[in-house]
């Protein structure tokens, strides 16, 4: 058993495969001709993609690939990645997608830390592997898609070389159900990334949120504003929606505001999944205004905690409501959610049915008593074991069956949950606890307050203080202005030890690529002028 997993007992009894799950084999419950993707000007159905994953499979078995191996993805999303990702899975190999925005150290980690034996990347992205190759601890061999200059630094294939023929049948290899099928490096916003070990039988929820909540129903179209190496999108659009009979939608490129609302009026899908951060983006350059968004049956959002004035700025906007969920990298799927028939704005939801959920203090004990906040545990079958060669980080998180997630949440009278942020984010201000997220939605009801972030720094006495960070609107009012208007709705709907003693305004709030807010660097931020104050009169612009 591989260093840092569980171990959670075996279940052999019934073979598997998760692409066959997914896709469906000679037992498909979907005809052929079902459309199972859009790109582009491209349409393949079920068949089609069946047939691609089929040559795909062959092509790898050729190539060496054998049941265990790891393949990386460094592509972007395209009807060839979602068909060479099912064919790794059906020969019983590991499929493991990354981010194409990956640093060169970042790659090289991940490609030395999983022990990948092939490498599918942009031809783009050709170079940033060049650039580690002689660095590696063992060979990968790299196949390429797109432009075959790319490859004069060294050798590759190209994926339009690699799979050539279009098998009419493909027969996934049978697995036991506790054996590995893909992984899913975690986004965190320090430190290595972690991969997160999923099993065969994790996907088998895949759809059950999408059909019995969403109604999704076959041929249905879902648009995800994320990429598909991102676990959202992976499990609610590639692994739900193709199990669900669904068509994804993928397009190009890096998603932007423009890019993803063309894509909504060119292909009108039925379901649309994003982040909060993108809901914003969306409003805040007009595109939600486009009435193709009307057309949309569900929104859903996920990633962090969604504010329910962004949530009403989109009701109006669009006649859709947001349904709020939360899922993590380690569960792939929502465990908490808003549905269409039960849901209320500025909450995560309530639990879904296939979900356990508890909330316990840091001692390990039941937080039971309403808005009272703890760290949620999660027991769900599509929970991963642990982390590949983490096994410190695996016993931390995963216990007796249960994962400790790490969020914070509170539980109100009525049953509905609310996102406070993660636990080591959490301040503790003269004595009681503070959620960064409670203030920052407070201050994002202020007109004129585009982005907030809250952070804690310890003062000359080693007591926390809190500072505010805020995102004006350029076209509003001014900052001192602002400023008064932000310190008097503190005062008027939070205790007074919430009240931030700073208010900083930012020209933009640093983020990762899933939109969670990086408060180290707004820590060092501070930090700086901190140290240009001591020194002389501070003249940098970015920090107000």
């Amino acid at each position: 058993m591989p260093v840092g997993m569980t171990g959670r007992a075996a279940e052999t009894a019934s073979p598997m495969n998760a692409a066959a799950e997914v896709l469906g084999g000679p037992g498909d419950p979907f005809p052929d001709h079902l459309p199972a993707i859009r790109h582009r000007d491209r349409s393949l159905s079920r068949g089609d993609l069946r047939r691609l994953v089929a040559g795909h499979a062959q092509a790898l078995t050729a190539a060496g690939v054998s049941r265990g191996d790891r393949v990386l993805f460094l592509l972007d999303d395209s009807p060839e990645l979602v068909a060479a990702y099912l064919a790794v899975i059906g020969i019983g190999a590991v499929a493991i997608a990354y981010n194409t925005r990956a640093a060169a150290r970042d790659l090289r980690f991940v490609l030395d830390d999983s022990g990948a034996r092939l490498l599918f990347i942009e031809s783009a992205l050709l170079p940033l592997y060049r650039e580690i190759e002689d660095s590696l601890g063992r060979p990968v061999q790299p196949v390429v898609r797109g432009a075959p200059e790319a490859m004069a630094a060294g050798p590759a294939l190209t994926m339009e070389d690699f799979a050539t023929s279009r098998p009419e049948r493909f027969e996934p290899v049978p697995m036991a159900s506790d054996e590995m099928a893909f992984w899913i490096y975690t986004s965190g916003t320090t430190g290595h990334p972690k991969a997160a070990v999923h099993r065969h039988r994790d996907v088998l929820l895949a759809d059950r949120h999408l059909r019995e909540n969403l109604g999704v129903e076959p041929g249905d179209r879902i648009l995800c504003s994320s990429k598909l190496f991102f676990a959202y999108a992976l499990g609610h659009l590639l692994l739900g929606g193709l199990r669900a009979g669904a068509t994804l939608v993928l397009f190009d490129g890096w998603p932007d505001a423009e890019r993803v609302a063309r894509q909504v009026e060119r292909h009108r899908p039925d379901h649309f999944f994003s982040v909060p951060t993108f809901y914003r983006n969306l409003l805040r350059d007009g595109q939600a205004a486009r009435p193709a968004f009307r057309a949309i049956r569900h929104c859903v959002s996920a990633g962090e905690a969604l504010p329910a004035a962004l949530s009403q700025a989109w009701l109006e906007t669009t006649g859709r409501p947001v349904l709020e969920g939360i899922g993590t990298t380690e569960s792939i799927f929502l465990f908490i959610a808003n549905t269409p028939r039960r849901h209320r704005p500025g909450s995560s939801g309530r639990p879904l049915p296939w979900a356990e959920v508890q909330l316990r203090d840091e001692a390990g004990e039941p937080v039971t008593q309403p808005d009272a906040p703890g760290i949620l545990w999660l027991r769900m079958e599509s929970v991963c074991d642990g982390y590949w060669n983490r096994p410190e980080a695996t016993g931390d998180a995963f216990r007796d069956g249960w994962y400790r997630t790490g969020d914070v949440f509170t539980r109100d009278r009525d049953g509905w949950w609310h996102h406070q942020g993660r636990a080591d984010n959490m301040l503790k201000i003269s004595g009681q606890w503070v959620s960064p997220a409670e203030i920052e939605e407070c201050v994002l009801e202020v007109p004129g307050v585009v982005e907030a972030a809250l952070i804690g720094v310890p003062d000359a006495d080693g007591l926390v203080r809190i500072t505010l960070f805020v995102v004006a609107d350029a076209a509003d009012r001014g900052e001192e202005t602002l400023q008064r208007e932000i310190q008097a709705r503190l005062r008027r709907c939070l205790s007074i030890y919430k009240c931030p003693r700073q208010v900083r305004f930012i020209d933009a709030i640093p983020r990762t690529d899933t939109g969670k807010i990086q408060k180290y660097k707004l820590q060092a931020l501070l930090a700086e002028q901190a140290g240009r104050a001591s020194d002389g009169p501070d003249n940098n612009n970015s920090l107000r």
